[in-house]
């Protein structure tokens, strides 16, 4: 019984943490929005939860771009300005190192237990979590790329590349 109570456990835990996946930003902020700024240029961010790593969400924010690009019917974008910011927390771990090893304790009252420490002395412990967000303001335009700009990304390239890179949510059921 209480294996199966663990294994329940972990599975709900599983289920609700995971890496941010491909999509617009909802009530969450986690994923992509934009902002048009002039006709062809867009200020586009991604951000991801702390599950989410760098690359990913740098990955996620080219992908977006060359994305808006072909929306708007061109076919190369120009990063004119581009920044991944960390935000680096330290937060106390909800379950103490005790709840990962098999303990059993034994009570008067309780008999054997896994619930009861009469040595519960162990200092809290500590994580650091990370959190990324990508900004880039891109130039959308017409034509082939110019070959001597290291900034000029051809917008189908991109997608065609960085599309088995990209994870999206999981379709609603019904």
């Amino acid at each position: 019984m209480r294996t199966l109570l663990l294994a329940l456990a972990t599975g709900l835990l599983a289920a609700c943490a995971t890496a941010t996946p491909y999509q617009a930003a909802n009530t969450d902020r986690y994923g992509f929005q934009e902002q048009r700024i002039e006709n062809n240029r867009v200020r586009i961010t991604f951000r991801g939860n702390t599950l989410t790593d760098r690359e990913t969400v740098e990955t996620y924010l080219l992908y977006r771009a060359a994305e808006v690009t072909l929306e708007s019917g061109n076919d190369y974008f120009i990063v004119a300005n581009r920044a991944t910011d960390e935000d680096t927390r330290v937060r106390r771990d909800p379950f103490p190192s005790r709840f990962a090893y098999d303990y059993w304790y034994f009570s008067p009252r309780r008999g054997w237990s896994p619930w009861y420490d009469p040595f519960w002395d162990e200092p809290a412990s500590y994580r650091e979590v990370n959190r990324y967000e990508a900004v880039a303001e891109i130039a959308m335009f017409d034509g082939a790329k110019p070959a001597n700009d290291p900034d000029a990304f051809d917008a189908r390239e991109v997608q065609a590349n960085l599309q088995g890179r990209v994870v999206r949510p999981p379709a609603p059921a019904g």
